[in-house]
C-alpha cells in the first residue's frame, strides 16, 4: 500500500467515525423536531435554540442525511429525510410556486420572501432525496421548480435574478454556484436531460463572466452585465468559493466537458496561493484579486471546500502533494470540531487563533459532510 494511500486513510478514518458516530445521532436527535423539522443551530452546551428554520438549511440536512445513509450510518435516514422533504413541499411552497426563505417551528411562514439562494438549494435537495429514496416524484417536483425559475426569474443577460431578499443593485455568484450544484445532481440522479443542459449553460456563465482570466480568480460582485461591481466589491475573491467552483468544475470534467480541468485547476492554485493562511494552516475568508488579504478570519466552510478541491484533484492525478494537501486542509478542519461535545462544531476563527462565541450553525453540516464524503470515497 502507498505512502499517500496510507495517510489518506489514517485522516478518513476518524472522519467517518465523527460523522457516522458522533454527528449523526446528535442531529438526529437533540438536534430534530417531532414534526419533521432540524435545528437551526445548537449552542455549544448541547442545547438547540430558537431561532426560525430557514429553508434552505431544511434542504441541507436533507442532503447531509442522504449522503450520511449513503456512507453507512445505521440511523433511520431514509424516514427523517422523507419526512423533512414532505414537510417542506407541504408547508414552505408559496401560491406562486416558489419557496419561502424561513418556518416556525410549528410549519407557520416566518419570512416569506423567496430567493435564488432558497430555491437552488431546494432544488438540491430534491435531487439527493429523490435518488436516494427512489422517488422520481421529486425529480418532476424539481422540474416544475425550474420551469418557474426559467419562466419568472431569468436574466437577460445570462443567470437568474435573485429574488426579494438581496440587494437588487450588485448581482452574485454564489445563488448560481448552488444551482450548478443542484443541476449536476439532479442531472446525475435522473438522467433527464434538462437539468444537464442547465448545468452547462451556468458552468459556461461562470467560464464566461465569474472568472478573472488572468489571475485565475473567481470573482463575487458584479452589475448587472456582469462587469465587476465597482470598487472595492468587484476585487473581493472569497478562496472557499474559488474552491468549491474548482470541485464543481471536475465533477463537470467528469461529465464530459472538456475545459473544467484547467479552469478547476486555475481556481484552485489562485486560493492555495492567496487564500490559505499557513500559520493557522486554514483558508481565509476574502483577499482581493491581487491576493492581498482583505479579511483575514476563517470561516469553517471554506475548509471543507479545500478539502473536497484536494480530493477531486488528487483523484484526478494521484501525485503525493495532493495527498498531503487533503491532510493539511482536513487537519484545518479538525480545529473547528474540537468543542466539547463531538458532532457539533465552532464556525469563526479570528487572526489571533481565538474564536466568536456562538452556537453551532446546522448549516455547516452540509460542508463538512460532503468533504467527508470525498474524502471517505478515496477509502472505503
Amino acid at each position: 500500500m502507498s505512502k499517500p494511500h496510507d495517510l489518506i486513510r489514517s485522516i478518513a478514518e476518524p472522519a467517518r467515525d465523527w460523522l457516522l458516530g458522533s454527528a449523526a445521532p446528535l442531529w438526529s436527535t437533540v438536534g430534530r423536531l417531532d414534526n419533521g423539522l432540524f435545528a437551526e443551530r445548537i449552542l455549544l452546551s448541547g442545547v438547540p435554540d430558537d431561532a426560525p428554520y430557514r429553508v434552505f438549511v431544511q434542504a441541507r440536512h436533507i442532503y447531509s442525511f442522504a449522503e450520511i445513509g449513503r456512507l453507512g450510518w445505521d440511523g433511520p435516514w431514509a424516514e427523517l429525510i422523507d419526512q423533512t422533504m414532505n414537510f417542506i413541499l407541504a408547508n414552505a411552497r408559496r401560491a406562486d410556486g416558489f419557496f419561502v426563505n424561513s418556518l416556525t417551528a410549528t410549519g407557520d411562514v416566518n419570512d416569506a420572501r423567496a430567493d435564488l439562494y432558497v430555491q437552488a438549494f431546494v432544488l438540491f435537495a430534491l435531487g439527493r432525496a429523490g435518488e436516494a429514496l427512489s422517488r422520481n416524484d421529486l425529480f418532476d417536483e424539481a422540474e416544475r421548480l425550474a420551469d418557474r425559475l426559467d419562466d419568472s426569474w431569468t436574466h437577460q443577460k445570462g443567470g437568474y435574478t435573485e429574488g426579494e431578499i438581496v440587494d437588487g443593485s450588485i448581482r452574485r455568484q454564489n445563488p448560481h454556484m448552488h444551482l450548478l450544484e443542484a443541476y449536476l445532481g439532479l442531472s446525475a440522479a435522473s438522467g433527464r436531460m434538462r437539468f444537464a443542459n442547465a448545468a452547462e449553460r451556468i458552468a459556461s456563465l461562470c467560464r464566461d463572466h465569474f472568472i478573472d482570466h488572468e489571475s485565475g480568480a473567481l470573482l463575487e460582485y458584479f452589475h448587472h452585465d456582469w462587469a465587476p461591481a465597482s470598487g472595492l466589491d468587484g476585487k473581493i475573491v472569497e478562496p472557499g468559493h474559488c474552491f468549491e467552483w474548482a470541485w464543481l468544475f471536475e465533477r463537470v470534467a467528469d461529465a464530459g466537458w472538456s475545459e473544467g480541468t484547467h479552469i478547476a485547476d486555475a481556481l484552485t492554485d489562485f486560493a492555495r496561493r492567496a487564500g490559505i493562511d499557513n500559520e493557522r494552516g486554514v483558508a481565509i475568508t476574502e483577499v482581493l484579486l491581487d491576493g492581498t488579504r482583505h479579511n483575514a478570519n476563517a470561516r469553517l466552510w471554506p475548509q471543507t471546500e479545500r478539502l473536497k478541491a484536494a480530493v477531486a484533484r488528487y483523484r484526478r492525478i494521484g501525485e503525493p502533494s495532493e495527498a498531503r494537501e487533503i491532510a493539511d486542509a482536513a487537519n484545518g478542519l479538525a480545529k473547528y470540531l474540537a468543542v466539547d461535545i463531538p458532532g457539533l462544531w465552532r464556525d469563526k476563527l479570528k487572526p489571533n487563533e481565538t474564536w466568536v462565541e456562538e452556537p453551532a450553525p446546522g448549516s455547516s453540516l452540509y460542508h463538512i459532510t460532503c468533504g467527508y464524503a470525498e474524502l471517505l470515497g478515496l477509502i472505503f
